[in-house]
């Protein structure tokens, strides 16, 4: 075998190595996650690595404090908020990119209890037969903001007021039905779906749109993992998953 044949050689198997390697490079990304969508963003980040190679290392809170700890310079280079007010503010305060935010589902606000039968639609909450209510904190929490509203859209917040306990995300607001610490609660569709007990859908009629943006900071700019994170939210399979937990879609 000649130099040349042996460069032309190695030079196929380099080539060939590559073409099954899959992507040039995996990259780590971290996303911050609105509480309610845990379970849909676990298995679309699943999806997104077993596709791409990248992996989307997720965190869980309330998109207030997300909001917080992004404003001071946390590692995150994408925010899944739960409203799109939080998104907003960081375009504007010049830590996330205007171009990126787009909404990635439309939440829907239901009353749970594990107790089968239990919830009967807004006669359950008329009727106050129970000593605590569960919701996520209005301020931090947009759920918790929904469902203020709603109360105060039935007329009923002043007479439920003092039943109210607060969880600090909608997780909480959920385990605190879950753990029977409050015998029903304000929590997302996407977490009680497949779950037991009874609910109401809330018309939404009676709260403002829980519109969900996503949202590419400014630390992520670079990142082509976090770009083909985002591109991935918006194609069918993920929008595939997010419907399956019960969410609305935006169009587009």
């Amino acid at each position: 075998m000649t130099h040349h044949t042996r460069l032309s050689h190695l030079a196929l198997t380099r080539a060939a190595m590559a073409a099954f390697a899959g992507p040039a490079r995996a990259d780590e990304i971290k996303v911050a996650v609105a509480a309610n969508f845990t379970e849909p963003a676990k298995q679309i980040a699943a999806l997104f690595k077993e596709k791409t190679g990248h992996e989307a290392v997720l965190s869980f809170g309330s998109s207030g404090q997300f909001y917080t700890q992004i404003t001071q310079d946390a590692p995150f280079v994408i925010l899944l908020s739960a409203d799109d007010e939080r998104p907003k503010k960081l375009v504007a305060d010049g830590l996330a990119l205007a171009d990126s935010r787009f909404t990635y589902a439309v939440g829907k606000l239901v009353l749970w209890s594990k107790t089968e039968g239990y919830v009967k639609g807004e006669e359950t909450l008329k009727a106050d037969a129970f000593s605590k209510i569960s919701i996520a904190n209005p301020t931090a929490a947009p759920y918790g903001a929904a469902a203020i509203e709603t109360l105060k859209a039935l007329k009923l917040y002043d007479t439920l007021q003092a039943k109210i306990v607060q969880g600090n995300s909608i997780a909480q607001a959920f385990q605190f039905v879950d753990t029977a610490n409050a015998e029903l609660g304000f929590v997302a569709l996407s977490q009680v779906i497949k779950a037991g007990g009874s609910r109401w859908l809330v018309p939404q009629s009676l709260y403002t749109p829980i519109l969900q943006d996503a949202v590419l900071l400014k630390k992520g700019a670079d990142s082509a993992a976090a770009r083909a994170f985002l591109d991935f939210l918006k194609g069918p399979e993920a929008r595939g998953v997010i419907e399956s937990f019960g969410y609305g879609l935006a169009a587009g």
